[in-house]
C-alpha cells in the first residue's frame, strides 16, 4: 500500500521574464507586463507530496517534519524575499517562468528524498495559476 503525504509551504519573492540573448521589444511581445526591468512580484504557493509504503514501525511514510524542515532548508530560506533573477544561482542563466521554478524546487528537494519515494511539486504563482511537476 502506498500514501501520499503533502506539506504547504510559501515564499515571496520577485522576477523578471526575459532572455538576455533577445531585444526589448522582442521580451516584450513574448512576456508582455513580465518583462518589467525593475521585476515583479508574486506570493508563490507550494505543495511538496511524497508518496510510499507506511513503515510499519513509525506509521509514516515520511516525518512530515522533516519535509517541512527540508522545504525550509532548500527552497523557503533560499527563495524567500530574494530576486529569483539575481540572488537565486539557479536562475542566472535560466528564465525563472513558473515552469522552470518547479523544476528547479522538484530537483532541488528530490536529492533528500529517499530514491523509492516518489516527489511531485505544485506550485502556486497566483491562486489562479499553477504548475505542477513529478520529475516525468
Amino acid at each position: 500500500m502506498r500514501v501520499t503525504v503533502s506539506r504547504k509551504a510559501h515564499f515571496n519573492a520577485a522576477h523578471r521574464l526575459y532572455r538576455k540573448d533577445w531585444t526589448f521589444e522582442q521580451n516584450d511581445v513574448v512576456f508582455g507586463k513580465c518583462n518589467n526591468p525593475n521585476f515583479h512580484g508574486h506570493n508563490y504557493e507550494l505543495i511538496v507530496s511524497v508518496t510510499g509504503k507506511i513503515n510499519p514501525e513509525t506509521g509514516y511514510v515520511m516525518d512530515i517534519k522533516d519535509l517541512s524542515d527540508l522545504i525550509f532548508e532548500e527552497i523557503e530560506k533560499p527563495f524567500d524575499h530574494k530576486n529569483l533573477n539575481l540572488d537565486v544561482p539557479e536562475f542566472e542563466n535560466l528564465n525563472p517562468t513558473a515552469e522552470n521554478i518547479v523544476v528547479v524546487i522538484w530537483n532541488k528537494i528530490r536529492k533528500r528524498i529517499k530514491p523509492e519515494f516518489d516527489l511531485e511539486v505544485v506550485l502556486y504563482e497566483t491562486p489562479r495559476n499553477f504548475v505542477t511537476y513529478n520529475g516525468k
